[in-house]
C-alpha cells in the first residue's frame, strides 16, 4: 500500500506527511462514526498532519453556535485511536474577538475546547484593522515561549506581508513563519507561483500548504455530469470557480488516457511544485482518505509526457 511521503515543514524542525486531512464544514454534517472512520483511515494510512479549525455551526443543531467544530475535531480524534504525540496538529488565530481576546486567550480557547495542551502549528488569518504586525509577531512569539506552540505559520496572507511579517520576525528574534497555507490548484496557480510569493516564502523559509486543490471539487469532473448536486451546485459563477471548468475538462481527459482519475490528478499537481510541503484535503468517508493517498502513485508512475500535460492544464489560469 502506498503511504504518504514525510518531509519538512519550512524550517521548523517538523516532519509531515505530504497530504494533510482537514476538518473544515465536514466532521459537523457527518454521523460521529464516520468521523471516526475517516480520522481512522487517515491514521493508518500513514498522514500525520491534522488541521483543525474553527466555525460558526451551519446544521442548527450543535450545543453552541460557534466554536463547537474544535470540540467535534477533539472527540473524533481521540476516538479514532489517535497519539497525541504521533501528530502534526493545526489550528487558526483568526483573531474573531481582538482585541478583547490576545492570542494567548483565543488559543487557550481553542485547545479547551479540542482537549489538546498545544499545537504543533498555528496559522495567523490575515489580522485586522488596528493590529499592526509588529503585534502579530510579538503575540505569537508568546505563544512559542510559553510552548503553546511548536511553530507558527500564516493563512492566506498576500506575498508583501509574509515578507514584511518575515523581516519582523527576525528583528524581533521570534523564529520566521514555517508555512504558508494558501489556495493552490492545476486551475489557480496565483498567488502560489506569482514571483513574489515564492521570494516571499523563500524569505521567510517557509513551505506552502496547499488548500483547495480541488476546487471545492469541482476539479473532480462531477459538475460536468448534467443533473450533479453538490457544495456548488448553482453558484459555478463564483470568480475562483470559473477557472475550473475548462480544467475539469482537461483532466477528465488526460485521467482517461493515463488510466486513472481526475480527482487523483487533481491532488497530486501541487506536490509537483516544491515549496508544497502537504496538500491539505477534506473527506466525509474513508474511501475517499483511501483514494487520495492512492493519489500518490501517480507521483512515481506518470511519464514524464503525461506530467507535462498536467503542468500545462490551466497553467495561464490566474
Amino acid at each position: 500500500m502506498v503511504r504518504p511521503s514525510m518531509g519538512p515543514l519550512g524550517g521548523s524542525g517538523i516532519s509531515v506527511s505530504n497530504l494533510s486531512l482537514g476538518s473544515w464544514r465536514t466532521f459537523e454534517r457527518v454521523p460521529r462514526e464516520v468521523g471516526v472512520a475517516v480520522m481512522g483511515k487517515a491514521r493508518e494510512s500513514g498522514i500525520n498532519f491534522l488541521d483543525d479549525a474553527r466555525y460558526n455551526d451551519e446544521t442548527g443543531t450543535a450545543p453552541i453556535k460557534s466554536r463547537y467544530s474544535e470540540v467535534v475535531f477533539g472527540e473524533l480524534f481521540r476516538a479514532s485511536g489517535w497519539k497525541r504525540d504521533e501528530v502534526v496538529l493545526a489550528n487558526k488565530l483568526w483573531w474573531e474577538f481582538w482585541p478583547e481576546e490576545d492570542a494567548a486567550a483565543e488559543l487557550d480557547g481553542s485547545l479547551g475546547r479540542m482537549g489538546m495542551d498545544h499545537l504543533d502549528l498555528v496559522y495567523a488569518e490575515r489580522p485586522p484593522e488596528g493590529l499592526g504586525l509588529d503585534e502579530v509577531v510579538r503575540q505569537v512569539g508568546g505563544l512559542l515561549t510559553a510552548g503553546k506552540v511548536r511553530a507558527w505559520g500564516i493563512l492566506n496572507w498576500p506575498a508583501a506581508q509574509i515578507a514584511e511579517v518575515g523581516g519582523i520576525a527576525a528583528e524581533q528574534g521570534v523564529p520566521t513563519p514555517a508555512a504558508a497555507q494558501l489556495a493552490y490548484s492545476v486551475a489557480m496557480r496565483s498567488p502560489v507561483e506569482d514571483a513574489e510569493m515564492v521570494a516571499a516564502l523563500e524569505s521567510c523559509g517557509a513551505s506552502a500548504v496547499a488548500s483547495f486543490a480541488m476546487l471545492g471539487g469541482v476539479l473532480t469532473g462531477k459538475y460536468l455530469d448534467e443533473g450533479a448536486q453538490g457544495r456548488w451546485t448553482g453558484e459555478l459563477d463564483d470568480p475562483r470557480l470559473r477557472s475550473g471548468h475548462d480544467a475539469a475538462v482537461a483532466l477528465r481527459e488526460l485521467a482517461a488516457r493515463a488510466g486513472t482519475t481526475a480527482a487523483a490528478l487533481a491532488i497530486a499537481f501541487p506536490l509537483l511544485n516544491p515549496l508544497v510541503a502537504s496538500v491539505l484535503f477534506g473527506a466525509t468517508s474513508p474511501e475517499q482518505v483511501a483514494a487520495n493517498v492512492e493519489a500518490l502513485k501517480l507521483l512515481e508512475s506518470l511519464d514524464d509526457a503525461t506530467l507535462a500535460q498536467l503542468r500545462g492544464i490551466g497553467a495561464s489560469n490566474p
